[in-house]
């Protein structure tokens, strides 16, 4: 549903995108990562059409952005990061205004479709105008406006900033839901953690350059991001010093310890435990997260070893 050939963007002969090569399955919610400047923005303002590559092609459903900029906006919806809308109006009245643009849906369909959407963000029945709008309130008012044309792909760029834990649950429900209907996400945002519990697949931007792609567990097995491994250790009666030769640290807690080594000597420690009549209440590796993968692609991203 969304491919990209060598696209490329340069702002004052600096490549703020460079050669970038993606696609994106129907119904996948993909996560895209990267630090301030990396180019996350510049891609998606290239991908709804609001600019032209300087190099480069992309395509939403086989149709080519730039040479048919009004066609894909039929197909798609965007949440831009910092939403706008007319705070003289209601909710209503603002979906109303921005619906007319769509010459397929009448009155009634415009009617229908707004009151099926404010129920979804759970803005139905206020009446409030959105100049009085909390920055939550306004951002959930985006979302519905960026479903209004029931759209295939829709493109959110940090969708559930702003938004209080109860907002980020029903945000992240209602992606699991047009994901499951066939929709595709391209979920732009700095919030690792949201990114790791929505999207299905994950590529990371750096310098304008993608450095990694695929699901969080086949960059964790493809990236070195545990050079040191974690081991959690609980014990039910007193923790012993644990000693061996592979060990860089050990932090002590009770009956609890966090062993830092450097490789995986958990059946050492099993068996020195048991052999010192200590029962095993946890014995576990401490999995990379999404913000070990970010940091260390990143890093290598930058030349780092």
């Amino acid at each position: 549903m969304i491919k990209t050939e060598n696209l490329t963007k340069v702002y004052n002969g600096k490549k703020a995108v460079d050669n970038l090569n993606l696609e994106i399955a129907e119904g996948d919610i993909f996560g895209f990562l990267g630090p301030n400047g990396a180019g996350k923005s510049t891609t998606i303002l290239m991908l709804v059409g609001m600019i032209e590559p300087t190099e480069g092609k992309c395509f939403i459903n086989d149709i080519e952005v730039a040479r048919n900029p009004l066609k894909v906006k039929e197909i798609i919806g965007y949440l831009p990061e910092n939403v706008g809308f007319y705070g003289n109006m209601t909710a209503e009245q603002n979906l109303d205004y921005f619906a007319r643009f769509y010459a397929t849906m009448d009155a009634n369909e415009r009617e229908k479709r707004i009151g099926e959407l404010l129920e979804l963000v759970q803005l139905d029945g206020v009446s409030q105008k959105v100049g009085g709008y909390s920055r939550g309130m306004t951002q959930r008012l985006g979302l519905a406006q960026a479903l209004l044309n029931n759209p295939g792909v829709i493109f959110l760029d940090e969708p559930t900033s702003n938004l209080d834990p109860e907002g980020v649950l029903q945000i992240r429900q209602t992606l699991k839901k047009l994901s499951d209907e066939g929709k595709t996400i391209f979920f732009s945002s700095h919030i690792l953690a949201e990114v790791a519990q929505v999207c299905k697949t994950i590529g990371i931007i750096s310098n304008g350059t993608l450095i990694e792609r695929g699901t969080l567990d086949e960059i964790k097995r493809k990236l070195d991001v545990r050079k040191i491994v974690k081991i959690i250790v609980e014990t039910t009666g007193d923790m012993p010093k644990i000693e061996h030769e592979n060990i860089i640290n050990v932090e002590y807690k009770g009956r609890k310890a966090v062993i830092e080594a450097k490789s995986d000597i958990r059946e050492y420690i099993s068996m020195y435990l048991l052999e010192n009549s200590i029962g095993i209440k946890e014995l576990r590796i401490e999995e990379p997260t999404l913000e070990d993968v970010f940091m260390e692609s990143v890093y290598k991203g930058k030349g780092g070893k």
